[in-house]
């Protein structure tokens, strides 16, 4: 499309899979710390809201059918975030490390680090944390 018209600004809510919706809701309530907004049960969905955007963990029958996205969350420590995840008993995949250097400065401070660590929620959907740390 042009530059007129259709002109999407934010993300309002992304969903993830589950298969045991009390065990999912435990997880980003009690493990990752994400505010809790409430279950409907029926249907078999769960909210979130993390940073103004919802998380809805969805549990109808068929919706465990498909993989989730990757979730990407920001953190400001991602060495106490990963530590603070063994201590819930969550196994890191991927320890934290350097996914890209942003020499020309296109999205903070020129020389700036993204940092990633990755695991899983209790559905296996693939999650990570991430930490922009400056030059």
């Amino acid at each position: 499309m042009s530059g007129e018209g259709l002109a999407v600004n934010a993300f309002q809510q992304v969903a993830q899979p589950s298969r045991d919706l009390e065990r999912s809701v435990a997880f980003y309530r009690d493990v990752l710390g994400a505010r809790y907004i409430g279950t409907f049960d029926p249907p078999g969905l769960a909210f979130f809201d993390i940073g103004g955007v919802r998380l809805m963990l969805d549990a109808i029958p068929g919706a465990i059918e498909h993989e989730g996205s990757p979730l990407y969350f920001r953190v400001d420590d991602i060495d106490a975030a990963v530590a603070a995840l063994r201590d819930a008993g969550v196994e890191v995949e991927q320890e934290p490390s350097v996914i890209a250097r942003d020499e020309e400065g296109t999205f903070g401070p020129v020389g700036s680090e993204e940092w990633m660590a990755f695991f899983r929620d209790p559905d296996g959907n693939i999650l990570a944390f991430a930490e922009t740390r400056a030059p």
